[in-house]
This record gives structure tokens, C-alpha cells and sequence, in this order.
């Protein structure tokens, strides 16, 4: 059976792993022109298809049927082929969506819901908030209710995002000011890439419940998959699934003081796990085409802390990486949000008497005692974990695996 993923310019997508998790069918990618939608549609060799934008429309004169959902929705993202080979539309992002409000643990029923963007990701979700119990408020760049006229609304409870604002690669964006709304109880992006959005970050710092969009791109596949199959699968899919893409897209961030061990441990740390290790001051020597040393001596601090913050802000955005940061990255605060939108960050501690210093320009300059002091509240604000790395190496990088797959 293949089943298979339609859309028009689709680059990197997860479907067909989660779909390969789901069941034992083929799925493939289609990229097709507006030109070929109507010929792939009818006449395709496919056995169920999933359909992104910004063909969810479009696709459905060429149906037979629609579901419920799809009805409602006015938009169609799986198609089943029928054995009769009459095809039949349905939406399972309504299922998508649903399930990743309860699993967020944020309550909708009876509370003012801000719904970010109108297009049909938007149009999904209010449909299903208002099923929940919510009386929506939708925010758009246009009409009765938009950005500049957003004080109408501080007495809002949940926010919701559908607009792509934040998504990679273009990360570190918030479409609103969440310290805007006072009596804000929760937050939901449906970005999941990166992990942790600008607005997601926010809500970190606020305190607020938050939640990504990866649970709903997985719950709504579970849903499609059902239908391409006729079998009933286990919600329990939907948790085990989307832990295994949490670990698998997101890096583990090593940081500490300078000679701790970052490389060492990285090294060992990508050799277990089959991942690239990026040592950060390495690629600023090379983006710098200089030395760390002839950096400060020329540029001063200031000047390698920029080339620092371009670096991680590269590197922090992608996925799957183990980043070994250097000893006083955490001394601008800009670079937390870098490092910690799609990574967990681990805090090496090693005796002072252990560390080298040849090279490390700050560390000659400076009693180890007191680059340690006053570094020592950075490093734990910006922890996750903090490990103990004066044992041997494969004992911490055990340790560290085990309490990153623990998190997850």
C-alpha cells in the first residue's frame, strides 16, 4: 500500500518517520505543481494521502466525499482512495489540534481564547476551541480585531499561534508581548520547530503553562494513519512517538567553566549517539579566519562576545547537535534564548586545581577563583542539569544521556 504526503514545495518534513512508526505501509513525498493537482489527485497511484498547504482547498472538487470534519472545516488535509476507487476527504487536524489542547494540561472551557493568524491552521483551531467550551477571539494583520487594537483584548486567558512567526529558520520572533496580558494562564504555539518558540520562551519565563505543535503533528498522523489502514491504534502511539522526536530534534548543550571537559564529554556524547559535535569556539575561529586569543587582543571582549552570540545563534537553532559552548557564553544573557530554544542544557562542574588555562585568554588574566565566582549564578541560571564531571568521562557522559532520555 502507498500512502503518501501531497503538497507543493514540501522540503524537510517528519511525516514519513512518523508515518513509518505508525505502520507498515509506504509513504511517500509528492510535490506537485498547481497545474498536476487535479490529474495526481484522481488518477494517482496512492492508497490514502495526507495534504498540506496549500493544496487543503483546493483539493477538494476533485473528492467524492467528505467527512464531518472536513465539512466543517472547509478544508481537507487526508484523502482515502476507496476500493471502488471513489475518493473520500477528511480533516484530522480538528483530532490534531484537540488533542494537543488536553494533553497541554491548559483549560479552554468558559476562558477568552486568542487565536493568532487566519489562515486555515487558524481556522482548525477555532473550530475546535469552540467545541472545547472557549469563546474565541481571533488576531489577524487586518480587520475588527488585529495587532494594534490588541489592548481590547489583556483580559485574555490563552493564546494560541498559528501564524509561522518564530519558525525556523527564522527564530527569535514573537508575534505579541505576553506581558501585555495579566491574567494569561497559558500558551500554545503550533510551531515545533524549534522546540521552544519566542513566544514559548516568554511564556518560560512568565511562568505560564506552554506547549509546541510537534504532539499535534503526531496525533493528527495517528488519526490519518487509521484511516489509510482501518485499524484502530493506541493513543499510547502518540506519547511514544512524540518523545522520540522531542529527543531527536533537540541538542544537548554543554557548558561550563573554561578546560572543564565540554569537548571531551561532547566527543563521547556524539559517538554514543550517532550525533555531530559542534565546538563552538572552533567555528569562531573559522567564521573569524583568527584565533580566540588574536580576538581579544584586536576586537577586545565585546568583540568576541558578538562573533560568540552569531555563532550560537546559527548552531542554536538547528537540530539534533551536541554544542560545546565556550566558558563565558553565559555571561550575555542574549545567548540563553539561543541555546535554549531547542536544547537541554548540562552545566560540566570540574575542581578549579583540574582546569588548564594555556589559551584561554580570561583565564590568565584572572584568579580561576574569581572567574568561577563570578560566572558561578550564570551557569545555574542557564542549567538544566548540573554534572559532576570529576569522575571519568564515560561515567558523566552516561549520566547525561541518562537524565536527557529521562526527560524526555
Amino acid at each position: 500500500m502507498i500512502c503518501g504526503l501531497l503538497g507543493r514545495k514540501l522540503g524537510h518534513s517528519y511525516s514519513p518517520q512518523i508515518h513509518r512508526e505508525l505502520g507498515s505501509y509506504e509513504y511517500r513525498i509528492f510535490e506537485k505543481e498547481p497545474e498536476e493537482l487535479e490529474d495526481f489527485v484522481r488518477n494517482g497511484t496512492y492508497a490514502g494521502l495526507n495534504v498540506t498547504i496549500p493544496y487543503k482547498k483546493d483539493v477538494i472538487p476533485f473528492l467524492d466525499e467528505l467527512s464531518p470534519a472536513a465539512k466543517k472545516m472547509g478544508s481537507v488535509n487526508t484523502i482515502i482512495r476507496r476500493e471502488d476507487g471513489s475518493l473520500f476527504g477528511h480533516n484530522t487536524d480538528y483530532y490534531g489540534f484537540t488533542s494537543l489542547v488536553h494533553h497541554s494540561g491548559i483549560s479552554v472551557s468558559g476562558k477568552k481564547v486568542l487565536v493568532l493568524g487566519s489562515g486555515g491552521t487558524s481556522n482548525t483551531a477555532v473550530k475546535a476551541l469552540e467545541d472545547l467550551g472557549a469563546a474565541v477571539v481571533i488576531i489577524s494583520r487586518s480587520g475588527q480585531n488585529h495587532y494594534g487594537n490588541l489592548y481590547l483584548h489583556e483580559d485574555a486567558s490563552v493564546i494560541v499561534n498559528t501564524t509561522p512567526v518564530g519558525m525556523y529558520p527564522n527564530t527569535g520572533m514573537a508575534p505579541l508581548n505576553l506581558k501585555d496580558f495579566p491574567r494569561l494562564e497559558g500558551v500554545l504555539d503550533v510551531i515545533y520547530n524549534p522546540a521552544r518558540t519566542q513566544l514559548l520562551l516568554d511564556a518560560e519565563v512568565l511562568g505560564l503553562p506552554h506547549e509546541n505543535g510537534l504532539w499535534m503533528l503526531v496525533a493528527q498522523a495517528k488519526e490519518a494513519a487509521e484511516c489509510f489502514t482501518g485499524k484502530k491504534i493506541s493513543d499510547q502511539e502518540i506519547t511514544r512517538i512524540h518523545r522520540k522526536l522531542s529527543r531527536q530534534m533537540e541538542n544537548i548543550i554543554l557548558i561550563g567553566m573554561p578546560g572543564c571537559g565540554k569537548t571531551t564529554i561532547g566527543s563521547l556524547l556524539a559517538k554514543k549517539l550517532g550525533r555531530e559535535l559542534v565546538d563552538l569556539d572552533s567555528q569562531i575561529v573559522q567564521s573569524a579566519g583568527k584565533t580566540i586569543p588574536d580576538i581579544f587582543s584586536q576586537e577586545g571582549e565585546a568583540g568576541f562576545r558578538d562573533w560568540e552570540s552569531r555563532i550560537l545563534a546559527q548552531y542554536g537553532k538547528q537540530s539534533g547537535l551536541i554544542l560545546s559552548t565556550g566558558g563565558g557564553c553565559v555571561t550575555q544573557p542574549r545567548n540563553y534564548p539561543l541555546l535554549h530554544q531547542n536544547g537541554t542544557i548540562f552545566w560540566l562542574q570540574r575542581e578549579l586545581s583540574l582546569l588548564p588555562t594555556d589559551g584561554r585568554p580570561l583565564s590568565q588574566q584572572n584568579r580561576l577563583e574569581d572567574l568561577y565566582k563570578a560566572r558561578k549564578n550564570l551557569y545555574k541560571s542557564f542549567a538544566d542539569y548540573v554534572v559532576d564531571n570529576n569522575t571519568p568521562p564515560e561515567k558523566t557522559a552516561a549520566e547525561i544521556i541518562g537524565l536527557w532520555e529521562a526527560e524526555k
